[in-house]
Formats: C-alpha cells, sequence, structure tokens
C-alpha cells in the first residue's frame, strides 16, 4: 500500500530551504510521490513547475502537479501538457480552482470536468480528481456535488484524492454512494494533521470540512496550549487513518503544508 505527501510552491528563499528540510525528513517514509499544489487562476504557475522540477531532480521522488483550469485558455493548458510529458511527468491533479478576486469569465475550461476530459484526450497521464466526503462548500445540493463527481470519472479520472476531514462515515458514504452509482476508482484518504486547532478552524471554514463537536471542545479546552493541541491532533488522525485503512481505504494523501512532524508522527503510529 503506497501513501503520498502534497506540498505547496514555496514564496521564497527562506520557504524554499523549509520545504527542502521537511523533504529530507519525509523521504525515509518512502512517500509514492509528492503533489504540488496551483493558486488560483495560476497565481503560482511558475513556482509549482520551480518545485515540480526540484522534487524530481534532487530528490529522486516523482512530483504530481496540481493543474486548475480557471482563467486557463485551451492553448495554454496543452502547452503546460506538453511541458510535463517532456519532462516524464506521470500523473495530474486536474482540479476546476477557484476564480481569483475581481475575475467573472472561468475561460475555456468552466468545470474540472471539462479540463479532465482534455488531458484524458491529450493522453499519457494518470489522471486524479478531488473529491468531498462533507459535499463542496459551493455545490447547489449533495446529489448534484456526487453527479460531478461520477462525470469527472467518466471524463477519464482514475483516482479520487479527497479534501480532509475528521468524520470517518463521511468518507465511507462517499465511497459507498460512488459505488453504487458504478464507479470503480481508488478514492485516497485526504489527511490534514492538526498542529494548531486556529489555523485548521479557519482553513475548515473556507473549505466546508466539519469539525467534530467534541474535536472543538477538546481542542478549546487546551486554549493557547499547541503541543496538547498538537497530541490529541496526532492521536485522532492516527485512528481515523487506522479505521479507514482498515475498512478498504487504497491509501492516505498528507497535505503537510511544508511540515514534517505531524505527518511523520501518523505515517509511524500506523507502522506504514
Amino acid at each position: 500500500m503506497a501513501h503520498s505527501v502534497e506540498f505547496f510552491p514555496p514564496k521564497n528563499a527562506a520557504g524554499e530551504e523549509r520545504l527542502r528540510e521537511t523533504i529530507r525528513a519525509l523521504l525515509p517514509l518512502g512517500p509514492e510521490y509528492a503533489s504540488v499544489t496551483f493558486g488560483a487562476g495560476g497565481s503560482t504557475r511558475e513556482r509549482t513547475f520551480a518545485t515540480v522540477d526540484m522534487i524530481r531532480k534532487d530528490y529522486a521522488l516523482e512530483a504530481v502537479p496540481h493543474l486548475s483550469c480557471i482563467g486557463s485558455t485551451e492553448s495554454g493548458i496543452q502547452e503546460i501538457l506538453e511541458d510535463y510529458r517532456a519532462q516524464g511527468i506521470q500523473r495530474i491533479v486536474a482540479l476546476r480552482g477557484d476564480l481569483p478576486e475581481g475575475m467573472s469569465n472561468p475561460g475555456h475550461f468552466e468545470y474540472a470536468t471539462d479540463l479532465v476530459a482534455f488531458i484524458h484526450q491529450f493522453g499519457g497521464f494518470k489522471i486524479y480528481v478531488a473529491g468531498y466526503p462533507e459535499v463542496h462548500p459551493k455545490a447547489v445540493s449533495a446529489e448534484n456535488d456526487l453527479q460531478h463527481l461520477v462525470e469527472k470519472v467518466q471524463a477519464g479520472a482514475d483516482a479520487v484524492i479527497t479534501q480532509y476531514f475528521y468524520n470517518p462515515d463521511a468518507y465511507l458514504q462517499l465511497r459507498d454512494d460512488i459505488q453504487r452509482r458504478g464507479v470503480e476508482v481508488p478514492i485516497v484518504v485526504g489527511v490534514m494533521p492538526i498542529t494548531n486547532f486556529e489555523q485548521i478552524s479557519r482553513f475548515s471554514a473556507m473549505c466546508g470540512a466539519e469539525l467534530p463537536q467534541y474535536l472543538r471542545r477538546r481542542m478549546e479546552a487546551y486554549g493557547e496550549d499547541l503541543q496538547s493541541q498538537y497530541q490529541l491532533g496526532i492521536e485522532l488522525l492516527s485512528r481515523q487513518c487506522e479505521t479507514l485503512l482498515s475498512q478498504g481505504a487504497p491509501s492516505l494523501h498528507f497535505y503537510t503544508l511544508n511540515q514534517s512532524e505531524a505527518t511523520t508522527a501518523i505515517w509511524q503510529n500506523l507502522g506504514l
């Protein structure tokens, strides 16, 4: 069973050195690949390219770039795909992405399904897409969100990586709902370690991830004791991952936030 990690492109030299330290710390765990995020409207495009190149060349780790299509042209996406193909990139995470502030026209590709179909027709890549166990925050309904995920797979997606969540039943329900619709692709569990509860609360409010009441109350009871929050988060996520793996989840994808400690602790707790 192979597991993976995600990084974001650093903004400066200090950020790059922190990322390099993180990669060096995580390499002994044997991640299958490292995905690299792509900012809204391609705002981190060049930094994404540079980070992908650095991971591949300096650490001999497979790099899997995110590619979001909002604000993109068909020729622009084709140019990126040709460049990735020439580099030997084998997988891509295909996303719609968010409209940058002030932008009203999504461009040639309105939905992630359109991008998936284009990459699939282009050929040569294994395509990953995003799935939301607790429903995309902008979805019209849960059923509509589920249908969009089915359509992405039908358009050519090979696997799904979930948004992070802290309710294992949400993942199991998504998996079962997809399978009932005849969709049989791996649904990789997205794991967001909790190292700072205030930060996770902000992230969750933006992306629609639920924070169960028992978790919120326990974390809030620790106040500013970040070490206790960290330890509870490790315990919680380790148990959640163990439960989901025992229930047949194919693999885990760690949203590292360019830090190694929490991912390493959970990985080792699970004996991966």
